[in-house]
């Protein structure tokens, strides 16, 4: 017990001892510590003082170094400021003396006017008392020119006197003869003078006319045009006439019902003729036919699909051929309306030419002479392309084709002057412009034309013989003959009637009445005639 004790104790002492030491330990390394953080801060603080010591040293330094700056901006600053200062001194005395010499040139400038002045007002004064005295000699002379004056008219009243008991007529008979005699004179020098600039003005007029329309004929060649009015339908046998016919008529009668077409079948071997006044309906009617005859079937439901199906097609041809229309003759802009009437010109004749290929004739001659007189081309073409499209419709409205033409115009807005050109190209109206007389010239071309257009031969008589009857209509005409086919018409008249002034007024009057009264291609030339003859015999 006693061991365990003193061992115990002997354990504790040595604890304290450690414990003691420990703490000796810690309490000399915390002095330790506290001694050279002691050691350090004077250190550092003799450090600081000795950077605060460079620093201000830098700072005095950098302060002198910005005062010398300072001190020599400042000079070159002031030595600047005197620079510009004489500069600006020496400017505007440069300025002051060129407005001192300027100012010197308009005083002398204004001094020498002045001087001008008083020498125009000094010659003024000359001038205006020489004109007063100018007119004191004028009325002087006035007062004798009216005592002459006088004196003249007494003296005229006594020789009109003296030659009215001499000539034994009065003074208003004397003076209706005399107007008589001159106007009879110049009558006479009228018509001459008018016989010379016509001459002239139609040689000039002819050989430029002739230069632009040989030029645009040259430019536009067309094909003769000599279409039938009706359609011939070839058919490959006899056999098909009796499948077009059907039982009993029923499939010809469907064929007539469903286009508005006549079919004439006759002794014909192996044709069909189509007969109708719409060009259109027989295309149609055509063109089913030949569809039918192609594919065997011929009936009366076949017929009325095919009939369908055919006028879809052509409507589509019909607007194509208008568009190439406008292409050709290079203008655009138009109605589509007016664009398929223009493409249903393509089935219709007049005198047997072909109106579509005659309106882009025409709008191909307009403006090919348009262009060399210096005139709108566009305007020439549209108008030459349109001036028949009433024709396109003639058959379904009532009226002539121009005012249908112009209706239609005006209908799809197109120009007032357009329009003008329709209704004028066959002198129904007065033409406004140039282009729209260009347009008569250029459908006066095309259809007079050898092969543009076929006339039967009565037609042909009855126009020669109404010729004929225009011209010997008129007072002072022996006979009139119509020759060269009707486009020269030679009127002889009685001289002891007609002198040669009148005759050239005939003339006009004659051709006058046959573009009012008689419709004909081309033009006619009216040749008036006059011959005196004196036969005597010598015994």
């Amino acid at each position: 017990m006693n061991n365990y004790a003193s061992l115990l104790l002997a354990e504790m002492s040595v604890g304290l001892s450690v414990a003691l030491i420990v703490v000796a330990l810690v309490v000399g390394a915390a002095v330790a510590a506290f001694a050279t953080w002691l050691v350090l801060k004077k250190v550092s603080k003799k450090r600081s003082e000795q950077k605060l010591d460079e620093t201000s040293k830098r700072v005095e330094e950098m302060l002198k170094n910005a005062e010398t700056e300072c001190k020599q901006l400042k000079r070159e600053a002031i030595a600047e400021s005197k620079e510009q200062d004489f500069k600006r001194r020496s400017e505007f005395e440069q300025e002051m003396k060129e407005k001192r010499a300027e100012q010197q040139r308009i005083e002398a400038r204004l001094n020498r006017q002045e001087d001008m002045l008083e020498k125009k007002e000094t010659e003024l004064s000359r001038k205006e008392q020489s004109l007063d005295a100018q007119k004191n000699n004028l009325a002087q002379k006035m007062e004798e020119v009216g005592k002459k004056e006088e004196q003249v008219s007494r003296q005229h009243e006594l020789m009109v006197q003296e030659l009215e008991k001499v000539a034994q007529l009065t003074k208003d008979e004397a003076k209706k003869q005399l107007t008589d005699e001159i106007l009879d004179e110049t009558r006479r020098d009228l018509a001459v003078q008018v016989r010379t600039m016509e001459q002239q003005a139609k040689e000039e007029a002819d050989i430029n006319a002739k230069n632009v329309i040989s030029l645009a004929i040259q430019r536009c060649a067309s094909d003769h045009a000599s279409e039938s009015t009706v359609s011939v339908v070839p058919l490959p046998n006899d056999d098909m006439k009796a499948r077009i016919i059907g039982r009993e008529g029923r499939n010809i009668r469907a064929i007539e019902n469903a286009t508005g077409i006549e079919l004439v079948i006759d002794d014909t071997p192996e044709v069909v003729i189509l007969s109708g006044f719409d060009p259109v309906r027989r295309e149609i009617a055509r063109l089913t036919l030949e569809k039918l005859i192609a594919d065997g079937r011929i009936h009366p439901a076949r017929i009325e699909e095919t009939v369908e199906k055919v006028t879809k097609e052509l409507d589509q041809q019909i607007k194509a051929a208008g568009e190439n229309a406008m292409f050709e003759v290079g203008i655009f802009g138009l109605h589509p309306e007016l664009i398929k009437l223009i493409g249903r010109l393509r089935y219709r004749t007049s005198y047997g030419q072909n109106v579509y290929r005659h309106s882009i004739e025409v709008a191909q001659l307009a403006g090919l002479m348009a262009q060399e007189l210096g005139l709108d081309v566009n305007f020439a073409k549209r108008a030459g392309l349109l001036h028949d499209i009433g024709k396109a419709v003639d058959h379904e409205q009532e009226g002539t084709h121009i005012q249908i033409g112009a209706d239609l115009a005006k209908k799809y807005k197109e120009n007032a002057m357009i329009v003008n050109a329709i209704m004028a190209h066959h002198g129904d109206v007065e033409p406004k412009t140039i282009e729209a007389v260009l347009v008569q010239a250029a459908d006066a071309i095309s259809g007079a034309r050898p092969g543009a257009r076929r006339e039967t031969g009565a037609g042909y008589v009855k126009r020669l013989e109404r010729l004929e009857e225009i011209a010997a209509g008129f007072a002072g005409v022996e006979k009139s003959y119509a020759i060269q086919a009707g486009r020269e018409v030679r009127v002889i008249v009685k001289p002891d009637q007609v002198d040669d002034a009148k005759a050239i007024f005939l003339a006009k009057d004659i051709a006058k009445k046959i573009e009012s009264e008689l419709e004909y291609p081309g033009q006619i030339k009216v040749n008036v005639i006059r011959e005196f003859r004196s036969v005597e015999y010598a015994k």
